[in-house]
C-alpha cells in the first residue's frame, strides 16, 4: 500500500471495490480476488506491527473475516478499497497489541529500536514517489508532527506510545495526529 489517503482510483482498485460488492452478495470468489491482491501486503504490515508471525498469520485471517462480514458497508465515495481493507487490518492489529503484553511481543526493546527515529522517518517518506502527493502533503508538516503520522500510520504506534518515543505529553501528540490529519485531508483533496 503506497498511500495512506484516498485518491484517483486506479484498474487494482476497482477489481477491488467489483470484488468486494461480491463479497456483500455473498460470492466467495470476490473475497478470494482480494485475498490475491491484498493478503501479501497485508501480512508484512501485520509483522511490522505485531512482531510475531503467528500473531501476523491470526490478525490478517481475521481482518479477511470481518472484509467478508463487512463487504456490504464499504463506501466507495469515502475512500479507496485497499484504504478501507488496511483500515481493517490496522485496527484488528492494533486491538491484539492493546490485549497482549509488550513484553511478550519482543525478546528486547533494543531490537525494535531504529538507530535514529530521524531517519527512518524521513526514509519512510522518501520511498515515497516523488510525484506522490501523499509525499508533498507530509513535506507540509513540521517535522515533528510529520514523524508522529508516520509512526503511527507506518508503524502502528498508539497516542501513548507516540508520547513516549517522541517525549511530548500524551495530549500533545493526540492533538498532533489531529491536526496534522486535518491537514493532510484538506491537501489531498
Amino acid at each position: 500500500m503506497t498511500t495512506l489517503l484516498p485518491t484517483a482510483y486506479g484498474a487494482a482498485d476497482d477489481e477491488l471495490a467489483e470484488a468486494l460488492r461480491g463479497c456483500a452478495r455473498g460470492e466467495r470468489a470476490g473475497l478470494h480476488r482480494i485475498y490475491e491482491q491484498l493478503a501479501p501486503g497485508m501480512t508484512g504490515v501485520a509483522l511490522r506491527m505485531l512482531r510475531r508471525r503467528d500473531l501476523a498469520d491470526e490478525v490478517v485471517h481475521d481482518t479477511f473475516l470481518r472484509i467478508w462480514e463487512k463487504a456490504d458497508s464499504f463506501d466507495a465515495a469515502r475512500g479507496k478499497p485497499s484504504s478501507w481493507a488496511f483500515a481493517i487490518l490496522r485496527n484488528t492489529a492494533l486491538n491484539v497489541l492493546r490485549g497482549e503484553k509488550r513484553t511478550e511481543l519482543v525478546d528486547s526493546f533494543e531490537a525494535i529500536e531504529p538507530a535514529s527515529e530521524e531517519a527512518d522517518a524521513e526514509t519512510m517518506v522518501l520511498a515515497l514517489s516523488e510525484a506522490s502527493a501523499l509525499r508533498r502533503c507530509l513535506a507540509r508538516l513540521e517535522p515533528m508532527r510529520r514523524k508522529a503520522i508516520l509512526l503511527a500510520y507506518m508503524r502502528g504506534l498508539t497516542h501513548g506510545e507516540l508520547a513516549g518515543r517522541l517525549g511530548v505529553p500524551l495530549g500533545t501528540a493526540k492533538a498532533w495526529i489531529r491536526r496534522s490529519l486535518l491537514i493532510l485531508r484538506e491537501c489531498m483533496t
